[in-house]
C-alpha cells in the first residue's frame, strides 16, 4: 500500500518546526505504524537524510513509551490501541495521514515526534511514595493485598502514562492520569485501600503544601470534564477525577494553567 505522511519536523524544543512531506510506498499492510516509519526511516538514511524521530520501546502496547497524533487523534483511529500496535491494515491505499507530536505545554517537544514527559513523573514524585525499607526488593506475598483492592489496583494500573489523555483533551488536562496513580498506588500499597500504603492522598499539607510549587513548570489545565477514555478502567479513573476534584484530593496536580 502507498501513503502520503505529513509529519511534523523540529530539530529541537527551541528551534521552530514544520509540516513535511513524505511518500511511504509499498508499505506491507500487516507491519505496524511504527515498523512503516522504520521503512520510511531507512529510505530517508539513504538518501542522506534526518531521520525522523519518535519514542517508543517495547512495541507492545505496554511501556507508554510510544505516541503521537494521526490526523488528530491520539495513537490513531483504533480505540484502546497504542501507535506501535497500530497495523497498517486499518488504513487504506492511498490515504494521507498527518503526523504531529502530543501538543501540551507539560510535554515540550525534543525533536520532531518525540516529547518530554517527565512532568508525569513529578506528579508521582509530588504523591510522596514513603518507604524506609532498606535492602533488596521484599517477598511480595509478605504484604497480603486482598483480591478486591488487587483488582482496583490492577483497573487503576491500565493506564501506562502514554500522555494521550493530555494531548486529546481540548484543555490539556492530567486529571485522569493522577486519578489513576492515585488509585493505583495508594490502594496498592499494603492492601488497605486508604491511600496510605505509600502513595500520600495528594492535597494532604504534611505532602504537598498547597499543591506544587507556584514556580513549578508542569502546569496542566484543570479540566471541568476531562475526555473519557474507552473501557471500564477508563471510566472509573474519569469518575476519580472527577470526585477528586470536590475533594481537593487533585489540588496542585490538575493546575490551573493550560496550552496558551
Amino acid at each position: 500500500m502507498n501513503l502520503t505522511l505529513y509529519v511534523w519536523r523540529q530539530p529541537g524544543p527551541a528551534a521552530p518546526g514544520r509540516m513535511e512531506r513524505y511518500e511511504a510506498a509499498d508499505i506491507n499492510p500487516d507491519s505496524s505504524f511504527l515498523e512503516m516509519l522504520d521503512v520510511l526511516n531507512e529510505r530517508l538514511a539513504e538518501m542522506g537524510e534526518d531521520r525522523i524521530a519518535f519514542d517508543h520501546d517495547c512495541r507492545e502496547g505496554i511501556c507508554g513509551m510510544c505516541g503521537f497524533m494521526i490526523n488528530g487523534e491520539a495513537h490513531g483511529p483504533r480505540r484502546g490501541t497504542t501507535v506501535c500496535q497500530l497495523h497498517m491494515r486499518h488504513f487504506r491505499d492511498g490515504d494521507v495521514l498527518h503526523l504531529e507530536p502530543w501538543r501540551a505545554r507539560a510535554f515540550p517537544v525534543v525533536k520532531d515526534l518525540m516529547v518530554d514527559r517527565r512532568a508525569f513523573d513529578r506528579v508521582i514524585q509530588a504523591g510522596g511514595f514513603i518507604s524506609v525499607s532498606t535492602g533488596s526488593a521484599p517477598e511480595a506475598n509478605l504484604m497480603p493485598v486482598p483480591k478486591r483492592i488487587a483488582d482496583r489496583a490492577f483497573e487503576a494500573a491500565e493506564c501506562i502514562g502514554c500522555g494521550a489523555c493530555v494531548a486529546q483533551c481540548p484543555n490539556a488536562a492530567a486529571q485522569l492520569f493522577t486519578a489513576a496513580k492515585v488509585s493505583h498506588l495508594g490502594l496498592a500499597g499494603d492492601g488497605r485501600g486508604d491511600g496510605a500504603g505509600g502513595f500520600r492522598l495528594l492535597h494532604q499539607p504534611r505532602r504537598v503544601p498547597g499543591g506544587l510549587p507556584e514556580g513549578d513548570l508542569d502546569r496542566f489545565h484543570r479540566a471541568p470534564e476531562p475526555r473519557l477514555p474507552e473501557g471500564p478502567g477508563g471510566r472509573r479513573r474519569a469518575r476519580a477525577a472527577r470526585r477528586g476534584g470536590e475533594r481537593g484530593m487533585m489540588e496542585g496536580l490538575a493546575l490551573r494553567e493550560g496550552m496558551p
